[in-house]
């Protein structure tokens, strides 16, 4: 009886290995139809060579942002403050290994800021790509970005942009990676990889309470995220008006998926610091106005940064 629930079981396991490589086939089968031959530089290279294992990562992610609230909404939230440090510190350095490497890589290249195609620089092309795979598998760790919102409760931080952000990005670099993983694909992610720098500097920096009333600059993250989607778009626009051997077709949808982000960023500059500096502007007119103790005794501000320390973080975006 024993065996025979093994060899069902086996052959059920054998069964469903074979309808996911048909499954992936076809995949493959489409998507040489519709974006032709994958660059073979990244042939056997990991999660590169089925798109299953990024689909099967995305789905998972999506199903933990609508059941992990669902989850912790009845348990004590996580503080999660050493791992936050330990976190943080690896994706600011990860970041800054790949901003460096890909500015070396573009140096070494002699790469076209116009434009750049995937095929002419030689070995600096295969620095570019070893270095975006890591920038791709990036977007990967990056999901738990969302799962330590989700352990420390901060719902209000999972919105649309962020998990929008977050989806895309890990989906879209798997077809660069595959297609176009050099030449013209090096810009966004060298203004991204210097982006998180500063940012995850700053996120790992604020999970130390302490640090926290000398954090001044993340507003400035937020105009510099929108800074790079422009010049971003302004770059990959140069590669449509002076094309070179590299496919307009990924030029055209990096410039529309670059406008759908600045349209969601500048929401949530707009929601985040023009609606609420005017509200706290308000509230302190009338602190002053209604003479109230901490507005005279001398320790308005410090009281009131303790406050707005002790305050949801704002949202991460990126």
């Amino acid at each position: 009886m024993v065996s025979f629930v093994w060899i069902f079981k086996l052959e059920l396991a054998h069964n469903s290995c074979l309808k996911m490589e048909h499954f992936d086939a076809s995949l493959s089968t489409y998507f040489k139809a519709w974006l032709g031959t994958r660059d073979p530089r990244v042939k056997g290279w990991f999660l590169l060579d089925n798109y299953i294992p990024t689909l099967v990562c995305s789905i998972l992610y999506l199903l933990i942002v609508w059941l992990g609230p669902k989850y912790m909404k009845m348990r004590q939230p996580f503080s999660c403050r050493g791992i936050l440090v330990v976190y943080n510190l690896g994706l600011t350095l990860l970041s800054l290994y790949m901003f460096c490497e890909l500015v070396m890589g573009v140096w070494e290249g002699k790469y076209n800021y116009f434009c750049q195609g995937t095929h002419s620089a030689g070995e600096a092309d295969m620095k570019i790509i070893r270095v975006l795979w890591w920038y791709y598998f990036s977007k990967l760790i990056e999901f738990m970005d969302t799962f330590f919102f989700i352990l420390r409760k901060n719902n209000h931080q999972i919105t649309v942009l962020h998990v929008y952000h977050h989806a895309s990005m890990f989906n879209i670099w798997w077809f660069v990676m595959n297609w176009v993983p050099c030449g013209h694909s090096y810009f966004g992610a060298t203004l991204n990889s210097f982006i998180h720098v500063l940012m995850y500097s700053y996120y790992g920096l604020s999970s130390i309470p302490s640090m926290r009333p000398y954090l001044w600059w993340k507003k400035y993250i937020t105009q510099g995220q929108l800074l790079q989607f422009v010049l971003t778009i302004i770059q990959t626009t140069c590669g449509v008006i002076w094309p070179c051997a590299f496919p307009l077709g990924w030029l055209y949808f990096q410039i529309g998926y670059m406008i759908s982000l600045i349209a969601l960023f500048t929401n949530f500059y707009i929601q985040t610091y023009n609606k609420k500096g005017a509200s706290r502007r308000r509230e302190q007119q009338k602190d002053h106005q209604n003479g109230s103790v901490a507005a005279v005794n001398g320790h308005a501000g410090r009281f009131s940064s303790l406050e707005n320390n002790v305050k949801p973080r704002r949202q991460r975006k990126d």
